[in-house]
């Protein structure tokens, strides 16, 4: 027997529709009696491809004899109902997705450009240093020494800049904060990437905290501080350091 051929109809006409003789094709296609079952921001274009899919599904669970039901059209009925659940579950996907957080990231030309203006400026002083700029996860996002820096520098750089985007703060602020509260000298020791000296500070972008900047190598936390500030300066980051009279 030929199968039914349908024009476009709610399910419940479908399930009127099928032989008396066939309840689970009946079943398969009657409508929910629970509509919250249905998410009400389904695509109209979805709600369409799953009555289409509906119709060829009738037509295969309609035959006179499933037995002898060629395999191609089993093939094609398993293929159908698979693309009934996709179609099905794809709703609740999208409304998952919108529900992720979304984090602001530093690109990396900005912190480049963050790194070279604090190099500049330590090197009109003199100063031979290692700039860090990490994200705000303190992970390195670049990083760049200048000619004769100090090994040493390379860790402390990443350090510092480390330990200001974890503590949302300035390093210099950190380290005047334990000295004057002894209860808080701990901190010093929370993982080996904390550094709790002066020349980091977060990169505080459209009032969200970034990533972090680290110099380190010049005689002085306060000029640490200042080459850092310059990078910030660079980028259009709010200021840490307060300007010098």
């Amino acid at each position: 027997m030929a199968c039914i051929h349908l024009h476009p109809r709610s399910l419940s006409d479908i399930a009127h529709s099928i032989p008396a003789n066939n309840p689970q094709a009946s079943a398969l296609f009657s409508v929910p009696k629970d509509t919250q079952r249905i998410p009400a921001n389904t695509p109209p274009v979805f709600q369409g491809l799953r009555s289409r899919i509906c119709q060829r599904l009738l037509c295969l669970v309609t035959k006179a004899d499933v037995e002898q039901a060629p395999r191609r059209a089993v093939a094609m009925a398993y293929r159908l109902m698979i693309a009934t659940a996709f179609v099905m579950l794809m709703p609740y996907s999208v409304q998952a997705a919108d529900e992720l957080p979304k984090e602001a990231v530093l690109p990396m030309g900005l912190a480049a450009k963050a790194i070279q203006a604090s190099l500049d400026t330590c090197d009109k002083g003199g100063y031979r240093v290692t700039v860090s700029v990490v994200d705000r996860a303190g992970v390195l996002r670049a990083m760049a020494r200048a000619d004769g820096a100090g090994p040493h520098t390379v860790d402390s750089s990443r350090k510092k800049a480390y330990t200001a985007v974890s503590f949302r703060r300035p390093t210099t602020e950190l380290a005047e904060l334990i000295n004057k509260v002894p209860t808080l000298q701990a901190l010093r020791e929370m993982n080996n990437e904390v550094l709790m000296l002066g020349g980091g500070l977060p990169i505080e972008i459209g009032g969200e905290i970034v990533g972090g900047i680290g110099v380190g190598g010049a005689p002085g936390a306060h000029l640490d501080d200042a080459c850092a500030q310059a990078g910030l300066d660079a980028i259009g980051a709010a200021p840490k350091v307060p300007a010098t009279k």
